[in-house]
């Protein structure tokens, strides 16, 4: 098997070639296609790209390449809904129906937005493994009505209960306070401020210079084209796309405080260990790194052939990035491989 790296950025790290052999052999081994980053203090001291953007032509990645972020979209959704939360528009012990008085689940007058933010709403799974939803082009609010409007199935705030559901609500409450789209407001609050031009919300007939093709890898070994969806049935839960570079832009200006207020950020990164270690979006969680334990967050997300990872040490300010366009080779494990040099 063929190895295509792209240029690699160093800054001096005495870690790099030890990273690039993890990256390579990830590659070679478990024929990994993507994009790593690591970022030190707002630093990016590593950066490179290995594989293919599109196997029939040939196209290597490149530390630029555009990806489907997945679920890295909910942290977006998640800092919005606190920036209005900042701005006095959105009270957290309010409920779903306080701002979406028109919605009939059983959790309208039950359901706070701290709830739908910790995936504690209480409101009936009928997404996250149906492929009806995903497969057929419905509007948002067919959406909301068909596939987040379901019973409730235990009291609000008891279990954590992870699904796009309560993230696609907390999309129509953002457009509900701002009488905007969310794209707009996307681009009004963070992407425009943080000169995040490789980013954006997708739709399946949108042409984005850059991004990358995706494919899947079945049971038998065999990799093949991504399986077909319509990206933007997943809304404010998972529509997004960006770069490498973009997300560390995103990373700094929202754990170093540009985003949002002191004490919002901090509620932001309040664990709750009753509902397994989630926070608002993504899990904070402690993790031992040679002699010492760390407070991390981690983001993930997967749709299909769309794999990213997402880690950061919230106590020495270090991150990683890890994109791919394929599920052959696995993110998580990649970049648990790379924390244990990075965040030691």
């Amino acid at each position: 098997m063929f190895l295509i790296g792209l240029v690699c950025s160093y800054s001096g790290f005495t870690q790099n070639e030890t990273f690039e052999k993890i990256l390579q052999r990830f590659q070679q081994e478990k024929d990994f296609s993507g994009t790593v980053l690591l970022g030190d203090r707002g630093k990016v001291v590593f950066v490179k790209s290995v594989g293919l953007s599109d196997r029939a032509t040939i196209s290597p990645i490149n530390n630029q390449s555009i990806y489907k972020v997945a679920s890295i979209t909910k942290t977006f959704t998640a800092t919005i809904v606190l920036q209005l939360v900042d701005e006095g528009k959105i009270d957290l012990t309010k409920t779903i129906g306080y701002y979406l008085p028109g919605y009939t689940g059983e959790a309208r007058d039950k359901a706070t937005i701290h709830h739908l933010l910790t995936y504690s709403s209480g409101i009936q799974n009928l997404d996250q493994y149906d492929e009806e939803m995903y497969a057929i082009k419905y509007s948002i609010d067919t959406i909301v009505k068909k596939y987040c409007s379901g019973k409730l199935v235990f009291e609000p705030g008891t279990r954590m209960d992870y699904k796009n559901a309560e993230y696609i609500l907390l999309g129509k409450i953002i457009e509900a306070v701002t009488g905007k789209s969310f794209q707009t407001v996307l681009k009004e609050k963070i992407l425009v401020p943080l000169k995040m031009s490789k980013s954006g919300f997708l739709r399946n007939t949108d042409i984005v210079a850059g991004m990358v093709h995706y494919y899947f890898k079945d049971s038998t070994g065999q990799i093949g084209n991504d399986d077909p969806y319509w990206i933007e049935n997943f809304y404010t839960s998972a529509a997004m796309y960006s770069n490498a570079p973009d997300l560390y832009k995103f990373d700094q200006a929202l754990f170093t405080g540009k985003l949002l207020k002191k004490e919002t950020l901090n509620l932001m990164l309040t664990s709750y260990p009753e509902l397994w270690g989630v926070a608002y979006s993504f899990w904070v969680i402690e993790v031992e790194f040679g002699k010492r334990k760390k407070r991390v967050m981690d983001r993930r997300g997967n749709i299909s052939g769309a794999n990213t990872a997402w880690f950061h040490s919230i106590d020495d300010n270090k991150t990683i990035f890890v994109l791919s366009n394929s599920n052959a080779g696995d993110v998580v494990e990649l970049r648990d491989k790379i924390a244990e040099l990075f965040f030691k």
